[in-house]
């Protein structure tokens, strides 16, 4: 049996980014970019007005000078004006050669025969510099970024219609157990549906993954293997039950014989302590308890790193939020064990009742906290660090998130 740490680091050591390839830019979300990307040409590509505006030197404040021209967006730039004279310009217009700064539309008095600036003009106001965002030559995309809708509106601003991403992993799932049924079939007073296998499959969809699922195998080794050699092209298999010591529990078994190569088959954690990581060729294998809430668990804390390494990213790692007990917790000292609860973006409050097999805690996690053996209670208050699980945090209740003196 390893720690929790060790298992992490055997899955870390172990699990390689996946091939790369060429794909449109809209079709690259969420992907994971494989080579640094430079700037063809700087942005803005030329200086500019950021305001609907004038034009002008810095000696005519507080004058009344002469319109010369005016200039919009898509324009070429106007020639040299002189010291009494101005050039109406739109924004994103080219400044036109001279211009000391950009006085607002608002901020003038017109007449008919020209316009009064204001007394006080600061050189440079209201220019946008060429290259003052992105430098011509320079990286403006790196190596293992997560492409996002804002990646994207990079790569357009430089023309750029496709990039060189790592290849989305491919997870087949399946589980064990001939009491198990699919959520669409008809099931008898004696068997379960299988709700397993569809969280799964939505949970490595959602990290980014190519997911197929095969029908629950049985119990027999027979059945088992034939599962496993549907599954073999697969980047990770994932299988949830058959793990323990059952007289049916053939699953590592199966895979042995096929010839994979156990790293771990036993973490000191609770819940899902029987849960095994291994080898089968170039295919990773994680096998996950049965039991609904632990197979939950053990996903979000072995499965999701192995997934996130796979896919290319260096973020790999669990992210941390320090955040605060809402209520006192007590439970049971002696395992390192992990703590479901409710997240408010302000408190931490465990769900009351989570046990390995049940479902309803499930939906209700927004993240969990990691004990160790030796403690036996969390205080209200106290700071604790939560590993996130639903990261698209949203509020039912309006606050005030302005930052004040």
């Amino acid at each position: 049996m390893v720690s929790i740490n060790e298992a992490l680091e055997i899955i870390y050591s172990n699990t390689e980014k996946k091939s790369r390839h060429i794909v449109p830019i809209e079709e690259s979300i969420g992907l994971i970019v494989s080579q640094d990307y430079k700037a063809y040409f700087d942005l803005p590509r030329f200086d500019n007005s950021a305001m609907d505006g004038y034009a002008v030197k810095v000696d005519d404040a507080g004058k009344k000078v002469i319109v010369k021209e005016i200039t919009y967006a898509g324009d070429e730039a106007q020639e040299v004006f002189q010291q009494g004279e101005v050039v109406k310009i739109m924004t994103g217009a080219p400044t036109p050669k001279g211009c000391e700064a950009i006085v607002p539309i608002e901020d003038v008095e017109v007449f008919s025969d020209g316009v009064k600036l204001p007394s006080t003009i600061k050189m440079n106001m209201m220019i946008r510099w060429r290259g003052e965002d992105i430098k011509s030559g320079k990286i403006f995309l790196k190596k293992d970024t997560k492409v996002t809708a804002y990646t994207l509106a990079l790569l357009a601003s430089q023309g750029i219609t496709h990039i060189e991403v790592y290849r989305k992993p491919k997870v087949v799932i399946f589980s064990t157990g001939e009491e198990l049924k699919a959520h669409y079939e008809k099931i008898e007073a004696h068997q379960l549906y299988n709700s397993n296998a569809p969280m799964f499959y939505a949970r490595a969809k959602e990290l980014g993954c190519d997911v197929s699922y095969i029908d629950s195998s049985g119990d027999t080794l027979t059945s088992l293997k034939e599962a496993i050699d549907d599954a073999s092209d697969a980047d990770l298999i994932l299988t949830s039950g058959g793990v323990s010591v059952g007289d049916k529990d053939f699953t590592i078994q199966a895979f042995q014989e096929l010839g994979m190569e156990i790293l771990f088959s036993k973490v000191d954690i609770k819940p899902g302590k029987p849960t095994t990581f291994g080898k089968l060729n170039s295919c990773l294998v994680i096998n996950l308890p049965g039991n609904p809430l632990a197979g939950m668990v053990n996903f979000e804390m072995f499965v999701k790193p192995t997934i996130l390494k796979l896919s290319g990213t260096n973020s790999f790692y669990h992210p941390i939020i320090s955040t605060k007990m809402g209520v006192e917790y007590r439970f049971r000292a002696g395992k390192n064990s992990v703590i479901l609860g409710k997240w408010n973006g302000t408190d931490f409050t465990p769900i009351t009742n989570q046990k390995p097999g049940m479902v309803a805690p499930l939906n209700q996690a927004d993240g969990m906290v990691v004990v160790t053996k030796e403690i036996d209670k969390l205080e209200k208050d106290k700071i604790v660090k939560m590993i996130p699980i639903k990261v698209d945090l949203q509020s039912d209740k309006e606050y005030d998130f302005f930052i004040r003196e």
